[in-house]
């Protein structure tokens, strides 16, 4: 099993900078794929970014390419999402989830690949 609880969401006016965070504990954390999705009131969940258990790799949905960034810090079992340039577009509950395994680029998209599921943190954006 794996935990994941979610922090750092809050409010920000459009233009301004917000980092969530996600803390790990169970299983090995650093061995595990991860991702961020989002869902806004009324909208399904959709993928936000993701990062291979190294770090090498990453992946962002089109919507917030150059202004988000995605890290982790094995370490600390912490991985961390930075968003700047925020739009009230981007107003959602912020989740992180960990995948046992992945083996393909595409699937680190979808919501399915991923096995465990942090509570959330909400992030407003302001006009």
């Amino acid at each position: 099993q794996v935990q994941l609880v979610e922090s750092g969401g809050g409010l920000v006016q459009a233009g301004g900078s917000l980092r969530v965070s996600c803390a790990a504990s169970g299983r090995t954390f650093r061995r595990y794929p991860m991702g961020w999705f989002r869902q806004a009131p009324g909208k399904e969940r959709e993928f936000v970014a993701a990062i291979s258990w190294s770090g090498d790799s990453t992946y962002y949905a089109d919507s917030v390419k150059g202004r988000f960034t995605i890290t982790r810090d094995n370490g600390e079992n912490t991985a961390y999402l930075q968003m700047n340039s925020l739009e009230p577009e981007d107003t959602a509950v912020y989740y992180c989830a960990v995948a046992a395994a992945l083996y393909s680029s595409a699937a680190y998209y979808r919501r399915g690949s991923y096995e465990y599921w942090g509570q959330g943190t909400q992030v407003t954006v302001s006009s």
